[in-house]
């Protein structure tokens, strides 16, 4: 049997910027960030492009988890959290920092990323918060995330190279058939038009939904999207009465609320 495919190699010089330009390739060198505040201490990060252009801070990484930080911290303490495409782990890292988890998070990306990751989660203090591992997208989910049947999943400036769209797509079907109660939290500058192609790929696929964001006008106008991905299935069991890790939307306020619920 032929093994699965791997993820294909990144490279900033493969980004189209025919809708949004990249931002410029930082300096090795380490970032302090409290995301307006929302950190009650900042989380640092090593920002290295010589590993791959996930090396450094990408906006809708930032959107996604000052968003997580600002709507969802206390609701995240019992959540089994697992990050796609962590790159330095800014996403995942901010939230292990503020919230009081119950289980260890995953951080994951390619083999490429992982010294980075791992030297990130040792900066912050958070060995016992984040865990470190390879993901690549589109093979079999590795034995720890089976283990851990996320939840919540994030997914942070995911869109950028649209040949991945297949593979990113499968993992994405593979956690959401794993654990039908999982959110997927999917945040994403648009830079290229074929970026929207991967939202009709999930609209196809999973129930999609806009999250509801206070700043979500000013950032819509710079290009970043912000959604929900479920599964149908879940969407089915949670009408039938089933409260097991569902995410749900308040029609009152409009928020985005996570209920979690031990299975």
């Amino acid at each position: 049997m032929s093994s699965p495919p791997s993820s294909p190699e990144m490279d900033p010089v493969d980004i189209s910027e025919d809708i949004s330009p990249l931002p410029s390739m930082k300096a090795r060198g380490t970032t302090n960030v409290d995301f307006d505040g929302f950190l009650s201490q900042p989380l640092q990060l090593l920002e290295d492009v010589r590993t791959g252009c996930g090396g450094q801070t990408w906006p809708a990484g930032m959107l996604l988890a000052k968003h997580m930080l600002r709507y969802h911290r206390d609701r995240l303490k019992s959540a089994r959290i697992l990050e796609l495409g962590a790159g330095g782990g800014l996403v995942g890292l901010a939230v292990a920092l503020e919230c009081e988890l119950q289980s260890q998070m995953l951080v994951t990306d390619q083999l490429q990323m992982l010294e980075l990751m791992q030297h990130n989660i040792k900066l912050n203090g958070l060995d016992t918060k984040a865990q470190a591992m390879i993901l690549n997208w589109g093979e079999p989910l590795p034995a720890a995330v089976l283990e851990q049947k996320p939840d919540v999943i994030l997914a942070g400036e995911c869109v950028y190279f649209e040949p991945a769209f297949p593979l990113l797509m499968a993992t994405l079907k593979d956690l959401l058939e794993l654990n039908p109660s999982a959110i997927v939290y999917f945040c994403f500058k648009k830079r290229r038009r074929a970026d929207m192609n991967f939202v009709k790929m999930a609209k196809k696929a999973f129930l999609v939904e806009e999250v509801f964001d206070a700043d979500r006008l000013v950032f819509q106008r710079q290009g970043l999207f912000l959604f929900s991905f479920s599964s149908r299935i879940g969407q089915k069991t949670r009408a039938g009465g089933d409260k097991g890790n569902v995410a749900t939307k308040s029609a009152n306020c409009g928020e985005s609320k996570i209920q979690s619920v031990s299975s």
